[in-house]
């Protein structure tokens, strides 16, 4: 256990129908500069998933996004171009529900259990086209580690590593906790002498919340505010700005985005108000990399600590970012590059 502190087409389309048979193209594809398409069609969904990088060694970033409601090429900001694409395959997908995948099922019929099988049917879809030996390694940010852990509890076989950003294995007590830390960096902030009448509001905010059950309309006020509070970080220079963001104003039909965003978190509070892996993180036995900003106001840190202690990994680490909120691969692009390579090298 190690913790570790940071301081400053060509499109080929390939469909996996439900029982898992796929149809894949050549695989004389030039794995060196990928630059493919592959939908995966499960459980009457079809989700995209986007491919791009190296490809020469077979080694595969499958990324989770968060939300629910994400989309999967907000992950391709400049630096996963630059630096990861140029060492490994990354495979940006759109979870059931999110950015360009469709579907006919029911409300019902969107769980996460069902979410971390369309992970699964993913890495069916990718060997069917790329081979059998094609390897992989899973990262998941914010609600993504959390599907990303349900994804694990059920199959962790085809998996070489573990790479968690900011994510929760029990997002009902996200907001418990973000009471608290609100009001620690609240405390800290105002005894720094920055901007003390805003950080005194949101003591107030936080103190006229209830603080044994969880209700929806107190959780959204939360999380908004944790938005601004690291925004308001950032204008004090205390953490570093978002600036490393991916372009994806084209990328996308922004009305299928936003229905499926809009759908999906309609009904977010079941996502919410049932996950919970607490007990069973010591199934987890992959090489696994936590990462996590220190000034993170939407799932604490404290959440990474708790996945280290309690995964049943015997390589783990934790890496707090210094001047870090909620996306350090945002606000420290490079660093976070430096981990991540380093993990996949270290584990491939």
């Amino acid at each position: 256990m190690q913790m570790k502190i940071i301081t400053p087409i060509s499109r080929t389309i390939v469909f996996l129908i439900t029982g898992f048979l796929a149809f894949s193209c050549s695989l004389e594809d030039d794995l060196e500069s990928l630059d493919d398409t592959v939908f995966v069609r499960h459980k009457k969904a079809d989700m995209p998933a986007y491919i791009y990088g190296n490809g020469t060694e077979k080694v595969f970033l499958i990324t989770l996004h968060g939300g629910p409601g994400g989309v999967g090429l907000g992950f391709r900001s400049p630096m996963f171009k630059k630096r990861i694409e140029k060492e490994y395959a990354v495979v940006y997908f759109d979870q059931r529900g999110s950015g360009m995948s469709q579907g006919s099922y029911t409300e019902e019929e969107l769980t996460i259990d069902i979410m971390a099988e369309d992970v699964l049917a993913l890495v069916k879809v990718l060997k069917a086209k790329y081979g059998t030996d094609a390897r992989f390694f899973l990262l998941g940010h914010s609600y993504g580690g959390t599907l990303g852990t349900a994804t694990l509890l059920k199959d962790q076989e085809d998996f070489l590593g573990w790479i968690e950003i900011g994510g929760s294995n029990h997002p009902y007590g996200v907001y418990f906790a973000n009471l608290t830390n609100h009001t620690r960096v609240a405390n800290e902030q105002i005894a720094l002498g920055n901007s003390i009448n805003y950080w005194q509001s949101v003591k107030a905010l936080v103190l006229g919340m209830d603080n044994t059950t969880r209700n929806d309309t107190d959780s959204r006020k939360l999380n908004f505010e944790a938005n601004t509070a690291e925004k308001r970080l950032a204008n004090d220079g205390v953490i570093n700005r978002e600036t490393n963001k991916a372009d994806i104003a084209f990328e996308y039909n922004l009305l299928t985005a936003y229905w499926n965003t809009r759908t999906i978190q309609s009904i977010e509070r079941r996502f919410f108000g049932e996950i919970n892996y607490s007990d069973r993180l010591s199934e987890i036995t992959l090489p696994t990399l936590l990462l996590w900003g220190k000034y993170d106001m939407i799932v604490p840190a404290t959440f990474g600590t708790s996945i280290l202690e309690n995964i049943g990994a015997t390589t783990k680490e934790l890496v707090i970012f210094e001047r870090s909120g909620h996306s350090p691969m945002a606000s420290e692009p490079n660093l976070f590059a430096d981990e991540v390579l380093r993990f996949m090298e270290l584990h491939k």
